[in-house]
Protein backbone atom coordinates (compact mmCIF):
# COMPACT_ATOMS: atom_id res chain seq x y z
CA UNK A 1 0.00 0.00 0.00
CA UNK A 2 1.11 3.49 -0.47
CA UNK A 3 2.40 5.71 1.67
CA UNK A 4 -0.54 8.18 2.90
CA UNK A 5 -0.60 11.39 1.07
CA UNK A 6 -1.32 13.86 3.88
CA UNK A 7 -1.56 12.84 7.84
CA UNK A 8 -4.48 14.97 9.87
CA UNK A 9 -4.62 14.95 13.28
CA UNK A 10 -8.82 14.82 14.90
CA UNK A 11 -10.01 15.17 18.10
CA UNK A 12 -12.94 12.68 17.30
CA UNK A 13 -12.74 9.17 15.77
CA UNK A 14 -15.89 10.11 13.16
CA UNK A 15 -14.16 11.72 10.27
CA UNK A 16 -15.58 12.95 6.56
CA UNK A 17 -13.25 13.41 3.52
CA UNK A 18 -13.68 14.69 0.32
CA UNK A 19 -10.42 14.69 -0.56
CA UNK A 20 -10.10 18.70 -0.39
CA UNK A 21 -9.38 20.51 -3.28
CA UNK A 22 -13.51 20.84 -4.29
CA UNK A 23 -14.33 19.58 -7.45
CA UNK A 24 -10.66 17.96 -7.71
CA UNK A 25 -11.91 15.65 -4.95
CA UNK A 26 -13.54 12.55 -4.07
CA UNK A 27 -16.91 11.50 -3.28
CA UNK A 28 -17.54 12.23 0.43
CA UNK A 29 -17.04 9.11 2.65
CA UNK A 30 -17.34 8.97 6.21
CA UNK A 31 -14.83 7.17 8.24
CA UNK A 32 -14.54 5.98 12.01
CA UNK A 33 -11.42 5.65 13.90
CA UNK A 34 -10.92 2.00 15.64
CA UNK A 35 -9.40 3.57 19.32
CA UNK A 36 -7.40 0.70 19.43
CA UNK A 37 -5.51 1.21 16.42
CA UNK A 38 -5.65 4.96 16.68
CA UNK A 39 -5.54 5.63 12.35
CA UNK A 40 -7.50 5.28 9.57
CA UNK A 41 -6.98 5.87 6.01
CA UNK A 42 -9.08 7.25 3.31
CA UNK A 43 -9.62 4.14 0.38
CA UNK A 44 -9.75 7.42 -1.89
CA UNK A 45 -7.05 9.70 -1.49
CA UNK A 46 -4.96 7.82 0.93
CA UNK A 47 -5.46 10.57 3.79
CA UNK A 48 -4.37 9.33 7.29
CA UNK A 49 -6.55 10.52 9.83
CA UNK A 50 -4.57 10.25 13.56
CA UNK A 51 -6.41 10.26 16.63
CA UNK A 52 -4.94 12.72 19.04
CA UNK A 53 -3.79 11.39 22.06
CA UNK A 54 -6.26 11.77 24.52
CA UNK A 55 -8.89 12.67 22.56
CA UNK A 56 -12.68 11.55 23.36
CA UNK A 57 -12.85 8.22 21.40
CA UNK A 58 -16.37 8.14 22.48
CA UNK A 59 -16.82 11.71 20.78
CA UNK A 60 -18.71 11.86 17.30
CA UNK A 61 -20.64 8.57 17.13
Amino acid sequence: MAEPTDTIHVESPAVACDGGGGALGHPRVFLRINPQEGEIDCPYCGRRYVLKEGADAHHGH
